[in-house]
This record gives C-alpha cells, sequence and structure tokens, in this order.
C-alpha cells in the first residue's frame, strides 16, 4: 500500500519525515500532550526522530498509519492523526492524535479525524473504528462523541504511563454509524 496523503479545507495530512522531529517534538515534549497519551513527555529530538522511524516501520509493516497535520497557509506542522493496530483483513483500526498546545479548540483534530475517517471507511473499506482514552481525557471524549463514537466500555489497566497502570476508556464507530453521522451533520 503506497501512502496517501489527505487535505482539508485547512490542513494537509502528510507523511511525516525526519524534517519534521522539531515541531514533533516541540508537541511530544510538553506534559500537557502527553497526560493522557499512554507515554511519558520526551526530552531529547532523538526520542521525536526514533518515534517517526517507527511511524514509517509501522506503516511499512501495515499496521498503522500516522499522518503530520499541517496548516495549509502556513506550513506549520501542528500535531499527528493516525492509525493504531490498523489489520486491513480484519477490518478494524484505532485512531489517535495529538495538537500543540497553542493550536487547541480550534477544530483542527476533528477536521483532521474526520478525513481520516472518511478515507478509512471509503478507500480501506474499513467496518470499525476504535479509540481509546484516558477517563479523564474529557476533551478527547467529546470529540470523539460529537464525531459519532460511542462507549462502549472501560479496559482496566489498559494503558501503562509513568509507572503505573490506568484504566481506560474504550469507544467505536462502524462504517454504516459514520455515514449516517455524516449525512445529518451535512
Amino acid at each position: 500500500m503506497d501512502f496517501q496523503e489527505l487535505a482539508t479545507d485547512r490542513l494537509a495530512l502528510v507523511h511525516i519525515k525526519t524534517h519534521h522531529a522539531a515541531s514533533f517534538f516541540e508537541i511530544i515534549s510538553r506534559d500537557e500532550v502527553t497526560k493522557y497519551y499512554g507515554m511519558s513527555s520526551i526530552t531529547e529530538i532523538g526520542q521525536a526522530e526514533s518515534i517517526i522511524e517507527s511511524f514509517r516501520q509501522t506503516f511499512e509493516s501495515g499496521r498503522g498509519i500516522r499522518w503530520g497535520i499541517v496548516i495549509k497557509e502556513t506550513g506549520a506542522f501542528i500535531g499527528t492523526v493516525g492509525l493504531n493496530n490498523l489489520n486491513l483483513k480484519g477490518k478494524k483500526a484505532e485512531i489517535g492524535f495529538e495538537l500543540h498546545p497553542s493550536r487547541w479548540n480550534k477544530g483542527y483534530v476533528s477536521e483532521a479525524v474526520k478525513e481520516v475517517l472518511d478515507y478509512c471507511f471509503g478507500e480501506l473499506g474499513l467496518f470499525r473504528m476504535g479509540a481509546v482514552t484516558f477517563p479523564e481525557n474529557g476533551a478527547s471524549i467529546a470529540l470523539l462523541q460529537k464525531l459519532g463514537f460511542e462507549k462502549e466500555g472501560i479496559l482496566r489497566g489498559y494503558l501503562y504511563q509513568d509507572g503505573r497502570s490506568h484504566d481506560a476508556c474504550m469507544f467505536s464507530l462502524l462504517a454504516k454509524e459514520h455515514t449516517i453521522h455524516n449525512a445529518k451533520i451535512c
């Protein structure tokens, strides 16, 4: 499968490369970003480069896709959105995202996730999209619900961060629900 870059009115969803490492570091090194991320903040640019390399390997192995979120007008790299646990044969994946705090509450993540969902349910033919988040992450939970995701339950001790296990909320959206939800908001 070739990497498919995507676009919305305001955003380009691009293949993340090494030249994005400084911008990615600026995001993922912030405790307010990683608070509910499932990993601790990074402290060195080399760690950002390693994560970007892991995105490439995950894509090449067919286990995931990660896009950089870039504002078209300025070229600013402001976050990422992507698929974890991608299983094309099983027609399912889990979505995840993070954004620089200076860009929070501007609709960028919602816009990017909608585009990725359209691509996944349309082009990739997925049937199910999951999302896992900390129960305390009200902003992500509100976003998922706004996009039509339904809470399935709590995964006990599912996330490990900062030396301890944390419960997680599991959400899902099925292809037919996405189609119905899109029709309602258009």
